[in-house]
């Protein structure tokens, strides 16, 4: 069998692209791993933060608000998004980084300047001492990001798409003008290939005969520590510290912890250096009253970004039927409603003007992206 888009990768971005697509040709959406979205989509911060990122990207986080707020009928069982608010901290030191901060406030979510007494009432373990300014952002809010990628996954197979895990692609070629890629098992052929790999997009596309983007995979690593005694969990926010782009905010009652760390690595199964966790719970103790008597989880994640640190969707300049769905950096849960959207249009050469993307923007053709 041919299929009409065969995506290699299933997590947030092949499963939101593949929905997409899937009730206008027949899809295939091909996993390496033996789980769905193991690596960074399942390993989230999952906060809806729309002010997060460059210009290209606080757009897009925008006009993805309303599938959020208002998912299909059907989609999922329960609310995508849960009010945080998130509050930004800044020490002596670091003050003149709030500025720009507020800037970027957006009608709709909308970032406020706070007296530091204020964000010591949101986040009482903060030390007073060391908070010399503050921002607060009401809009901020947690996202259910299972609910989210599984009700785009129950979606493509409603849709009559097919999803394969455990089988990784081991070549890639074009012949007799359709895809075939090859794992262990068997090979599947398709009219057109989507490269939603995540950290792996470069190697598909050098699989594939095309030109690096200039991938870069950042390791992230967080914590679970017990919270406060006392502490208010539905009403606490994410805190962000402006000085170091460390945050912590509540997670299933209990505090996620990271130091906002951007380690270029390999693509691989990442997994937290000891050396950091270390430095992360003295961290903790030492900005803010909250005691670390055990880490409850560690882990580490993948965050991939080209060099302006914005998406790459589009058609590879060079190579007949390759698609590029990369570079989601830290933002791919957010952007994954509207960048799928945009990239099915192109797929599917539909007009792109009403769905809120420059596509010219996130194109593998634009300057300094390497496909181009």
């Amino acid at each position: 069998m041919i299929h009409d888009f065969l995506v290699i990768g299933g997590g947030i971005s092949g499963a939101s692209v593949a929905y997409e697509l899937a009730d206008d040709g027949t899809v295939l959406v091909l996993e390496a791993e033996t789980s769905l979205g193991y690596h960074s989509t399942g390993r989230s911060a999952a906060l809806f933060t729309p002010n997060f990122g460059g210009p290209v990207v606080r757009r897009i986080n925008i006009a993805s608000a309303p599938f959020f707020a208002a998912p299909p009928d059907g989609f999922c069982d329960a609310p995508l998004l849960t009010r945080r608010g998130s509050l930004t901290v800044a020490d002596a030191g670091s003050v003149d980084k709030l500025p720009p901060l507020l800037a970027m406030s957006e009608p709709g979510a909308v970032v406020v300047e706070i007296a530091p007494k204020e964000a010591l009432a949101l986040a009482p373990y903060l030390r007073a001492e060391r908070i010399a300014g503050a921002l607060y952002e009401a809009t901020v809010a947690d996202i259910d990001v299972a609910g989210l990628h599984q009700g785009y996954l129950k979606a493509i197979v409603r849709r009559g798409g097919t999803i394969v895990t455990g089988e990784a692609a081991i070549e890639v070629q074009r012949r007799d003008g359709a895809w075939e890629v090859t794992t262990k098992r068997q090979t599947y052929r398709a009219r057109i290939l989507v490269n939603a790999a995540g950290a792996w997009a470069d190697q598909i596309a050098t699989l594939a005969g095309a030109t690096s983007i200039g991938l870069v995979p950042m390791r992230r690593t967080a914590i679970i520590v017990d919270a406060p005694d006392g502490l208010d969990m539905a009403a606490s926010p994410a805190v962000d510290f402006v000085a170091t782009g460390a945050y912590i905010k509540p997670d299933a009652g209990k505090l996620m912890a990271s130091p906002g760390d951007a380690t270029p690595t390999a693509p691989q199964d990442v997994q937290p250096e000891e050396l950091d966790i270390a430095q992360l719970a003295h961290w903790i103790e030492t900005e803010t009253h909250i005691p670390v008597r055990r880490i409850a989880h560690s882990w580490a994640g993948l965050r991939s970004f080209v060099a302006d640190q914005a998406p790459v969707v589009g058609f590879d300049p060079h190579v007949p039927d390759f698609f590029w769905l990369a570079a989601q950096g830290g933002y791919g849960i957010m952007m994954a409603p509207v960048l799928a959207r945009a990239a099915a249009a192109l797929l599917l050469s539909r007009p792109t003007g009403d769905i809120g993307v420059d596509v010219d923007a996130i194109s593998p053709r634009r300057p300094g992206v390497s496909a181009g």
